[in-house]
């Protein structure tokens, strides 16, 4: 954490490692401490923990998206750019330091669809998804809307397995994300569509 950080900066790096490492029940004095800042700051900054949990994990979203997905540069086919978000989590999983997607992890800890941080756990997923449907659309998928969800499943269940097995995925994921994209009519050596 930078030491010219604002307290507002340093309550949502502090928030956003702790919440990923530690769930979101975590306390606010934990929480607080960890940041270098009181509990009335907290407040002032943030009406609720609810809000810094919602923006602390929107602040982490763009972030984690890039380590993710390909940027708009790289022209390779849409099978490889959507095979490259599935090769990019077996990397994160062997890092060592992977544990799960904070998106869903955050969603299942708070069992409460309405609360302001699974609203934005569901933008967040739901920007992968879109990301999915945009590049199955130029590759000519059949069925688009369907496999993208198919292939966020996919990714949701090989983080699950990274999690619940402790152990790098192998593969797997980008595998049967082949095998779905084999199944929709996405083939290796197709390029986008102009």
């Amino acid at each position: 954490m930078s030491t010219s950080a604002t307290p507002r900066e340093r309550l949502l790096d502090a928030a956003g490692e702790l919440f990923y490492r530690d769930g979101v029940n975590i306390g606010v004095d934990a929480l607080c401490k960890a940041a270098g800042v009181s509990k009335k700051s907290m407040y002032q900054l943030f009406r609720s923990k609810d809000e810094l949990i919602a923006e602390s994990l929107a602040s982490r979203g763009p972030a984690y998206q890039t380590l993710l997905q390909p940027g708009a540069e790289d022209d390779r086919s849409p099978r490889e750019r959507i095979l490259t978000v599935f090769e990019r989590q077996d990397e994160l999983v062997a890092s060592g330091n992977y544990l799960g997607c904070p998106y869903v992890g955050t969603a299942v800890e708070l069992k409460n669809p309405e609360h302001p941080g699974s609203v934005v756990a569901r933008h967040f997923k739901q920007q992968l998804t879109d990301f999915f449907h945009r590049e199955l659309v130029k590759a000519g998928a059949e069925d688009p809307s369907t496999v993208a969800i198919q292939l966020t499943m996919i990714f949701d269940g090989a983080s699950a397995r990274a999690v619940v097995r402790a152990q790098p995925l192998g593969g797997i994921g980008a595998a049967t994300a082949s095998a779905l994209m084999n199944a929709a009519g996405v083939h290796a050596g197709e390029f986008a569509l102009s």
